[in-house]
């Protein structure tokens, strides 16, 4: 459930603002001592050009099927996905345009082109707009070149709104549909590429919490904490870019209190957070107890490790996603919980997809039914919420294969033994 900060989506400013923001937590990693760490992805191979050109190919032959001339895909995972570009969103459009035939084509300001071809990864085109030009424009003759002037246009679903209402206008005779059957089609599979890459950032975010289980002391507030798992991360090879730590009654509330906490003997530490790994994400849960856990936690807690075994054994091949949801619900309610997300129980979803971003498309949520294939990644975090007193979440990630789920992270079996 870590919701992890994706700089490819903002603007740069306000990339800047929370880079200042977060200068005091940076700080105090930098100053907690990681000398016995090293980093364990120093061998880890990146997403290459054959990759990416079979990723172009695989949107191609989807646009074939789906009658789709073209798609538009603005600053953010999926560019970065297609092209390798890593950029951020602003007022001054970039994007690019992905066509059913032929060479990719960028569209970028005249001034940030050497910039933005610095992490081009394909063969493409690039375009650029002056200051007083209109990049819709531009934009839209990069269509009508690639034959998609009057066809069917696929935009990507985080596109924003002033892109596609200029682009109608400007492309009269053009159909503005959802990119979703070729961007999904291709991002929700993933290849041992990006499979390996996962591995690698779970392993990261494992290894930072094991190191800092051993260090957690009585009284540490979140922001310590947080501080230690983040040094630890960058330590280990990892690119931490946030996550949660609830302490006591805070973690009843599945993404936490503003009151003051602290690590308090007997009270639950519930720790979720991620790294990512060559652009791969992670995204791990632990809810633990320095001292002896109280019986209600261990009982509930045992609940919640039960509750991802439910899970997992119901994720099959051709098994519709939101099956998984409804089987843990049904089991929770066998346990008093619920029904459905009534308090005390399970307030969200059992899981998200998972890979460049934290979470992805689709959810292990009720209703929905798309089959689960293999290179399906989800995370699976059927956690326990009881207002006014705790909460238990564990959370791990898996991939789908055909002999069914295979885990990033194995889950703890016991509340005193977190990790393993």
């Amino acid at each position: 459930m870590t919701i992890l900060v994706d700089r490819r989506r903002f603007g740069l400013a306000a990339f800047a603002l929370a880079a200042l923001a977060a200068t005091p937590r940076a700080v105090r990693a930098a100053a907690i001592d990681t000398s016995d760490l090293k980093s364990i992805t120093a061998n880890v191979k990146p997403i290459d050009a054959a990759e990416r050109a079979g990723r172009i190919a695989r949107a191609q032959e989807l646009m074939a099927r789906a009658g789709i001339a073209a798609i538009v895909v603005e600053p953010g995972s999926s560019l970065d996905y297609f092209t390798g570009v890593q950029w951020w969103r602003s007022e001054r459009l970039t994007a690019a345009v992905i066509p059913a035939r032929g060479e990719p084509i960028l569209i970028t300001p005249f001034f940030e082109e050497p910039s933005v071809r610095q992490s081009l990864g394909i063969p493409a085109s690039v375009r650029v707009w002056q200051e007083h030009e209109d990049p819709l424009a531009l934009l839209a003759g990069a269509l009508k070149d690639r034959g998609a002037g009057l066809g069917r246009i696929g935009i990507e679903e985080t596109v924003r709104f002033f892109v596609s209402d200029g682009l109608g206008k400007q492309l009269r005779g053009a159909t503005l549909v959802t990119a979703n059957p070729v961007v999904r089609g291709c991002r929700m599979i993933k290849t041992p590429a990006e499979l390996a890459l996962m591995q690698a950032a779970n392993d990261v975010t494992i290894a930072a919490f094991r190191w800092t289980w051993p260090r957690l002391r009585l009284g540490m507030t979140r922001a310590e904490i947080v501080a230690m798992i983040d040094a630890a991360t960058a330590a280990l090879g990892g690119e931490g870019e946030g996550g949660l730590v609830l302490l006591g009654e805070a973690s009843a509330y599945p993404h936490g209190s503003r009151k003051p906490q602290v690590v308090r003997e007997g009270e639950v530490i519930l720790l979720d957070c991620g790294c990512h790994v060559g652009g791969y994400a992670s995204d791990i849960s632990r809810t633990l107890v320095l001292g002896k856990a109280p019986d209600d936690v261990r009982r509930v807690w045992d609940i919640v490790a039960e509750g991802q075994q439910v899970a997992r054994a119901t994720a099959k091949i051709g098994t519709p996603a939101g099956s998984i949801d409804d089987a843990v619900r049904r089991f929770y309610e066998t346990k008093g919980f619920g029904p459905g997300y009534q308090l005390p129980g399970l307030s969200h979803r059992t899981g998200h997809g998972i890979g460049m971003d934290g979470h992805e498309p689709v959810n292990l949520v009720h209703g929905e039914a798309t089959p689960l294939a293999p290179g399906m990644c989800f995370s699976n975090e059927p956690g326990l919420y009881l207002p006014g007193k705790f909460g238990v979440r564990l959370e791990d990630c898996f991939h789908m294969t055909a002999a069914g789920p295979e885990w990033f992270s194995v889950p703890p079996r016991t509340i005193d033994a977190p990790f393993g």
